[in-house]
Formats: structure tokens, sequence, C-alpha cells
């Protein structure tokens, strides 16, 4: 059996790689491991070995302390890799099968997931509908920042590459599959981003970057994208987008600026709850603002898409209020102004499929938008530091050597 090693949360500010267990067709007792899943028998699983898996932003809520994450929990949710052994149950997938792993866990057989809502399955976290590998209140699914990883209902679960020599060629482009690419066209999509709209996206970090290169294989006309690093500023030009730096003052004014209107068809908060101020308050955070921010520039009878994250147990927030995910926002202008929202998990089943055939025929650079930077294994708790810091790229993890040749 081959030895394993992945990222490791020690606590706040701190990651290691370390030993663990190679995967087996049971989910054991563990760090976040739910009771009611210890024990859990999985001969629908396969046996991954991970050929490229990504730094989320939502990882660094955890490591930064502001989630209820326990200490020895493996970390890592965005999967692509290479299928080395199913289980008996498994009819379709095969070894040597390069697949993406949705970040969503689902079981395919609920009524959630019969409905196309698999961020929400019913059967593989007993805490709450939803699950996700490596993430805190998630059922306690190993993470896959590792060389080796195991993922349940596999024939439904995973999406195969059709060529693997044509795959490995855009895999930096294809390990965006697993969440942020989906995760940014779910926020466009369900912003109502079209043909000749308007946009504006909060927050230029990789899933906004992602939606800002969703917006325009969208066909948006404007995309204005928002943030406080200038580095991360300057990506989202690298590609056409229109910037705004929210720590000069009031979005409005600086979107009336661009677009001769305060306001935009379109939104999407692509930042979530550890949002900061704009204008004097850009250094002081502030987990409500954004949100009164996009329903305060969206027009009348627009939507606006919510793919940042937002917790329900926050022991680093300022209030106590906002550490039971209970914030200042103003509904009733989002009321007054007929806005649609669309808020939770992206469900990365309803649109991976459509947006690998994108990368494949050359219909999108999200890997060069996004700024994917290679790292090795071991260098990977170097690179949650650099990426805590506002670091403008998308760092992906290379276990086992196998992105050597690849580039943006």
């Amino acid at each position: 059996m081959p030895a394993n090693r992945a990222v490791v949360y020690r606590g706040p500010g701190h990651v290691e790689v370390e030993s663990v267990e190679y995967p087996t067709f049971e989910l054991k007792d563990g760090p976040g491991v739910n009771p009611a899943n210890v024990g859990r028998q999985l001969p629908h699983a396969a046996i991954l070995k991970v050929v490229a898996t990504n730094i989320c932003g939502s990882d660094q809520h955890m490591v930064r302390g502001r989630t209820t994450a326990p200490e020895g929990l493996a970390l890592g949710h965005e999967i692509t890799g290479e299928v080395v052994e199913t289980g008996r149950d498994v009819e379709f997938v095969k070894a040597g099968d390069l697949v993406s792993v949705p970040f969503n866990i689902a079981c395919g057989r609920c009524r959630n997931c019969k409905e196309g809502k698999t961020g929400v399955c019913l059967n593989v976290n007993p805490d709450r509908p939803g699950s996700a590998y490596g993430y805190v209140d998630m059922g306690g699914w190993v993470g896959g920042q590792a060389e080796y990883a195991l993922v349940p209902y596999a024939d439904w679960n995973l999406l195969t590459f059709p060529d693997r020599d044509r795959a490995m060629a855009k895999i930096l482009d294809l390990a965006m599959l697993a969440d942020i690419f989906p995760t940014g066209f779910h926020g466009c999509v369900t912003a109502g981003v079209q043909p000749g709209t308007s946009v504006y996206i909060a927050g230029a970090g990789p899933v906004g970057l992602a939606a800002a290169t969703s917006a325009f294989l969208l066909g948006a006309s404007v995309v204005i994208v928002a943030d406080l690093q200038q580095d991360r500023l300057a990506q989202a030009r690298s590609f056409g987008c229109e910037t705004i730096d929210v720590a000069q003052g009031d979005p409005a004014e600086q979107i009336a600026q661009v677009l001769g209107e305060p306001e935009v068809d379109c939104a999407v908060d692509a930042v979530g709850f550890e949002a900061r101020g704009h204008g004097a308050d850009a250094q002081t955070e502030r987990p409500a603002t954004v949100l009164n921010t996009v329903m305060n520039v969206t027009r009348a009878g627009g939507a606006v898409g919510i793919p940042g994250l937002y917790v329900t147990g926050d022991p680093g927030a300022g209030d106590e209020a906002a550490k039971i995910g209970s914030l200042s926002i103003r509904l009733g202008l989002g009321w007054a102004k007929s806005l649609s929202f669309t808020t939770g998990q992206c469900p990365v089943m309803k649109y991976n499929r459509y947006l690998m055939e994108a990368i494949l025929h050359d219909r999108t650079p999200i890997a060069r938008n996004v700024n994917a930077t290679v790292i090795p294994l071991d260098r990977a708790p170097e690179g949650y530091t650099e990426f805590d810091r506002g670091a403008a790229r998308k760092y992906v993890i290379d276990p086992h050597g196998m992105l050597g040749s690849a580039s943006v």
C-alpha cells in the first residue's frame, strides 16, 4: 500500500504536510468525522492518485481560525486525479481514468440530488444537508490536498475527461473545474448575466476572477471587479475587466465613472463573511458590507449571485451576532428593489461538463485568468501563507510531480 501525505490543519495560521492513512473503502474515525459516519462502508467509492489539488479561499477561512474546524483535519476540496482503484459496486469509472472531482459530495439518490441540487445532498452529512472534502462540519470526509484521496459514489460524482493526452495538455485549466470555475459561473448565472449586461463582481480573488471569466463567457458587455488588493486588481485588468479600488470610496460613484450611471444589471458577491469596509473603513472588518453594496449597485428588478462563503459559526467575529452568522443586512433595500438572491454551494455537476468542453475547445483561458501557479506538496504551507497575504495567484499543488510541464 503506497504511503500518503496530506496538508493538515494544526491550529490558526498553521498547516503542516504530514503522513496520513492511505484511503480505504470505509470512513473511519478522525478529526471532524461525525460519529454517525464512522464505519460507513463505501463499496461505491474510488481511490484517486491526486494529479492536482488547489488551495481555496474557503480553506483559508479555516486556517485563519475563523471556523470551528478541529486540529488534525486534512484539508482540500479541489481535486483532479487518476483512478487507481474502485470499490466493488463501481460500474462505469475505471482504473486509469483521469477525472475531475466536484467539491460537493453527493449521493445521487436523494430528492435533492435527483433535482440537481448536489450542493445540499441529504445523505452524506449527518450534521446538515451538503458536504465537501476536508471541510468543517461537512461530515468528516477526508480532504484531497494529499497524494491519494477517496471519492464516494464515484460513478455519480466523477467527471471523466474524454482523452488523457488532450486533458493533460489543459490540466491547469481543467483543475479549476472542481470548484472555482463552476462556482464563479454559478454566481454569474444566478445573477442573470447574459449578452450585453453590465456586471459588478465584488472580490478579485480566484473565485472573483473565475466569475469575471464566466461573465465574459456568458457575453457581458462590461465586467467591473472590485477589491482592495492592487495585484489582484491588476490581474483582473489583464484580461479586460474594469476595476474599482473600494478603499477609494463608494463603489456606486466609481461605477458611475465607468458606466455613466451608478448601477449595473447584475452583481456577484465573491468575498463572503470576512469582508472589509469601503472607503475609510477599508482596513476594518465589516461582514455585511459586500452584501449591502451589491444590493445598492444592482438595478431594480435585477439579481445578485452570492457564491462567497457565509457561515453559521465564526468564533473570530468581532461581535456576538456575527459569531452565529447574523449580519446587519439591509434586506429592506433588496426588497424595495425587488432583487433576487441566490446563495449556497454551487451545484458543480450542473456546469462542469459544459465548462470542460469550453476549456478543451479553447473557449476560455481560466488558468491564465486566475494566474494558476504550480507548487509541490511540500510547499503547501508556504502557499497558504502567500495566499493569505493577498497573492494574486491560484495555487495548484502537484503531489506527484505530474504538472512539471504544465503552464498557463
